[in-house]
């Protein structure tokens, strides 16, 4: 999955999703992992919380993951409304 910031910026994201989730605010939140280009925190690859609603656009792409990274843990704390889908 591939998200870009606006168009006079022209930097794209690759992100891993893992799993997905309604807030207590009934936002949707996607945990994923970043594996290239740099947020807004300036971290290149890290863990990401996302709130759906704010991806302006996204591209999915020929490369495959396979699967959650070793660190990542099911059930996830930060989820805790509860989890709709998950690897």
């Amino acid at each position: 999955m591939a998200d870009t910031w606006p168009s006079d910026m022209h930097w794209i994201i690759v992100r891993e999703p893992c799993a997905y989730r309604l807030s207590r605010e009934h936002h949707g939140l996607l945990r994923a992992f970043q594996t290239a280009g740099a947020s807004a925190s300036g971290k290149h690859a890290n863990w990401k919380l996302l709130r759906t609603d704010r991806i302006t656009q996204i591209h999915i792409l020929a490369e495959r993951f396979d699967g959650p990274r070793s660190e990542y843990r099911r059930s996830d704390r930060a989820m805790v409304g509860g989890i709709y889908c998950q690897l």
